[in-house]
């Protein structure tokens, strides 16, 4: 009898499953495949950060939702490996060698997906790589608040899918702050999401930013990535905001991706 009820309770359940309405898509298998790259040779905010970035996205994966990779070491994926990859998240630093930067680059252009934070985007004058500028939108590094502070940030679009849960203004957890010229948001091909509000200005106290256009959160529409400024210290997964933010921004770059949405599976 008690093996009867079980049985009867278990049958209930996929035909509650199986109705159309039903609100939960539960996975069979990982839904996508992830990278994470971090670099130990950097400052120790930014390793910091990276570190606590590990952890944010080993908790994404509970219950094994997801097939997940660290490294340190990008020059152990070649094109031929990186493709396998749905998205690439880099927390603290972007590809160094000629090697690296060439199979990322072929891995955007065949559709790859990446998620940058901070540090991931940082470039200069002794950077040499004008593929990746064009790729974040044409900025280059131009100046910066100093110490980390919070910030006022607004949405510039409240209605697209990674910010449509989010407040139209909220602080955020301190950082420093990078400003980019030009800015991002005057290239056409840039969507701005989020941006530093003027009302932060004059922002710093030993290095002061006075004025200034200053998106945060951008994405280059020809191509499945999204860059978050947010990326110095231990102080970026202390807010729900934030984290929310980041969830988002994971999940939107992965629904786009032309092998179809792992989510809808």
């Amino acid at each position: 009898m008690k093996n009867t009820l079980l049985f009867l309770s278990f049958m209930l359940v996929c035909a509650v499953q199986a109705q159309d309405n039903y609100p939960a898509n539960y996975a069979r298998e990982p839904r996508f495949k992830a990278l994470v790259y971090y670099t130990e040779h950097a400052e120790k905010a930014h390793v910091d950060f990276a570190l606590q970035g590990v952890e944010f996205f080993r908790r994404l994966n509970y219950g094994d939702g997801y097939i997940l990779e660290v490294t340190t070491d990008l020059s152990a994926y070649p094109y031929e490996k990186l493709k396998d990859y749905d998205i690439v998240v880099m927390l603290n630093a972007s590809p160094s060698s000629g090697e690296q930067r060439e199979a990322f680059r072929q891995y955007m252009e065949n559709g790859g997906g990446w998620m940058g934070f901070h540090a991931a985007a940082y470039n200069d004058r002794n950077t040499k790589w004008p593929w990746f500028v064009d790729f974040l939108g044409g900025g280059v590094f131009y100046c910066n608040n100093w110490p980390p502070q919070p910030v006022k940030v607004e949405l510039d679009n409240p209605q697209h899918p990674i910010t449509k849960t989010l407040p139209a203004s909220f602080i955020v957890p301190e950082s420093e702050w990078y400003q980019w010229n030009p800015s991002p948001r005057l290239n056409k091909d840039v969507e701005v999401l989020v941006s530093i509000s003027q009302d932060n200005y004059p922002l710093g106290i030993k290095d002061v930013v006075n004025f200034g256009d200053f998106p945060i959160v951008w994405t280059n529409k020809n191509y499945r990535m999204i860059y978050l400024n947010m990326g110095h210290g231990d102080d970026e997964f202390t807010d729900a905001t934030q984290k929310l933010l980041f969830i988002n921004a994971f999940r939107w770059a992965l629904s786009n991706n032309k092998k179809g949405d792992p989510f809808m599976k």
